[in-house]
């Protein structure tokens, strides 16, 4: 609806007087992302805030400013080009970036994090434009509170935190991951509408041990080696004490950080702050969400499936532990749980006496032969001894969280599916190149019979006269909604009940038709009422279990409803 000149003015008018107490007026008006309107200042707005003259004449809504920023990017000739566009528009303009990526989401988000981002992260000391977030190192050790006071904003709700040593698939790309902090909190706002000016992106710099980082001239990162782990484990626990001081309703997402690191990490916090671990708990909700899926298709009980990991770090044993949770909430004791799970890492299978066995494993370790000894950096040596594990374990599920591309190769799928009507064949590691199989070998090595998702979205693949539709497996369709109903609902704790019902919550949304096709996970293209659907779950539960600090609403899903973030201006017809 079109706003009168005059009901502009007095808005305009109020509004300096408030923004005037700031001191934003003028460039520095227009220098603030948050605050920045643009073309869609109106004209007594620009005589109130002192900007007269520093825009074009034009007066726009945010619409047409959206229409703009589209053709901007379709004008660009790669994901990355693309990606770059849009973080510029995030550090000048907030809003409108919100709107162009709620717009589409299901465009809009392989651009903005997975798997673009893995591209930005390599490029990040190439790419950089300004500063976001704030970066943490080691000689702030004794002075970490000070310097998160330094941050603007005094009502952090959620820090994600990396220290950049183990991205996606690419290994440890110290400060140059500070693009997952970014990409993963932005998800928060462009999926699930958690406001944004609550989020707070922090790269815990403790060096880097990629030599060839260190020698790259534009590297922003410091030039040394990670600390002892006695030394880490001091900085972390001044970092986590400082946020509960300076933030003390901040909830941390801890996000890629070295497998050891993040498995000790998530669990001598969990119980004692307002944490979780996405690597671990958001990959195994999601997971499940699709093993759930796959299970309805196939009328089966997850009381009987039988996992194969291809992959045994804090992913693959994350996602272990999380079965095993719904497998006993389903009826099944730990031990009989425990016992149809198996890994695969690059020793082979995980067995009872291998010799020097990592603690994080010791408690997967199987009654079976062991693998062969072969040459991890040889895959031709290696497939042979994933199609035994197969073939010994006989699982009805197989999932890869190893980032080896190729890994699922045509005599493992058709392994999968000599056992199995349905096989259930998750390859989830990321980026694209990392993927252990693709939907097309999938399909077509199994007939047509596999249920599949993988880590990235790959389009739709025809075979045989049919057309099926790839699941992603991807965490944005749960820690998004982790983080909504945390938002709301304040709680003290997020346990592992949360992640289940999530997976749940996630699962039971997809469409009955979308289901008979093949689908494991909802549509991306209504993203938000996935999220708001799923949050609303989440937060029931945390009401009931007195883990919320918040009131009790009557409606708690109209209650969340009310709290979303709305990409809009509040002073301008740009609505």
């Amino acid at each position: 609806m079109a706003v009168k000149t005059d009901d502009r003015t007095q808005t305009a008018t109020q509004i300096y007087n408030s923004e005037a107490a700031d001191g934003l007026r003028g460039i520095a008006l227009l220098n603030n992302q948050e605050r920045n309107h643009d073309t869609a200042f109106a004209p007594a707005e620009r005589h109130a805030y002192g900007i007269e003259g520093l825009l074009p004449h034009a007066y726009e809504t945010l619409d047409r400013q959206a229409e703009r920023a589209l053709r901007h990017l379709e004008a660009k000739t790669s994901d990355l080009e693309k990606y770059i566009y849009l973080i510029s528009l995030a550090d000048t303009n907030e809003t409108l970036f919100y709107r162009t990526v709620m717009s589409d989401p299901a465009r809009f988000i392989p651009i903005l994090y997975d798997p673009t981002v893995a591209d930005a992260c390599e490029a990040f000391g190439h790419i950089y434009r300004r500063p976001r977030g704030m970066y943490i190192t080691r000689e702030m050790k004794g002075r970490i509170a000070e310097v998160l006071r330094n941050w603007p904003e005094p009502n952090v709700r959620f820090i994600c935190v990396s220290t950049g040593g183990r991205i996606l698939g690419l290994g440890d790309i110290g400060a140059n991951g500070m693009g997952i902090p970014i990409g993963k909190l932005q998800l928060y706002t462009a999926c699930a509408a958690v406001p944004p000016q609550y989020m707070l992106p922090v790269l815990f710099d403790i060096g880097t041990t990629n030599a060839m980082l260190r020698a790259d001239p534009l590297y922003l990162g410091i030039r040394e080696v990670p600390p002892p782990q006695e030394e880490l484990d001091e900085l972390v626990d001044e970092f986590v004490q400082a946020v509960q001081k300076v933030f003390p309703e901040c909830c941390i997402h801890f996000e890629d950080w070295k497998g050891t690191d993040a498995v000790r990490y998530l669990a001598k916090y969990k119980d004692k702050v307002l944490c979780y671990n996405d690597d671990i708990q958001g990959t195994a909700s999601v997971a499940l969400a699709g093993l759930i899926g796959a299970l309805k298709i196939v009328e089966t009980p997850i009381t009987t499936q039988r996992v194969l990991f291809l992959g045994a770090g804090s992913a693959g044993t994350g996602i272990a532990g999380l079965i095993v949770a719904a497998m006993k909430k389903a009826g099944l004791s730990e031990a009989d749980a425990r016992s149809r799970i198996a890994h695969f890492d690059t020793k082979g299978l995980v067995v009872e006496g291998r010799a020097g066995l990592e603690p994080h494993k010791q408690p997967w370790a199987q009654k079976l032969p062991a693998s062969k000894a072969f040459d991890v950096r040889d895959l031709a040596s290696e497939l042979p001894e994933v199609v035994a594990a197969v073939e010994t374990f006989k699982p009805t599920v197989l999932i890869g969280v190893s980032t080896r591309g190729g890994l699922m190769s045509r005599e493992v799928v058709e392994a999968m599916s000599r056992l199995n009507e349905r096989p259930i064949i998750f390859p989830l590691s990321n980026p694209t190149r990392k993927t252990e199989c693709t939907p097309e070998q999938a399909y077509t090595w199994s007939k047509g019979k596999v249920l599949y998702a993988s880590g990235v979205q790959f389009p739709d693949v025809k075979y045989q006269g049919q057309t099926f539709h790839p699941g992603q497996g991807n965490n944005f369709y749960i820690y998004p909604a982790i983080g909504l109903a945390t938002y709301v609902a304040r709680p003290s704790r997020i346990t592992e009940e949360c992640f289940i019902l999530a997976a749940q919550a996630t699962a039971d949304q997809i469409d009955p038709d979308l289901r008979d096709k093949g689908w494991l996970y909802p549509s991306q293209s209504n993203i938000l009422e996935t999220e708001v659907t799923t949050a609303t779950r989440v937060a029931e539960y945390m009401f009931d279990s007195g883990l919320a600090k918040a009131p009790r609403p009557k409606d708690i899903r109209a209650w969340i409803e009310g709290e979303l973030y709305v990409a809009k201006y509040e002073t301008s017809n740009g609505k």
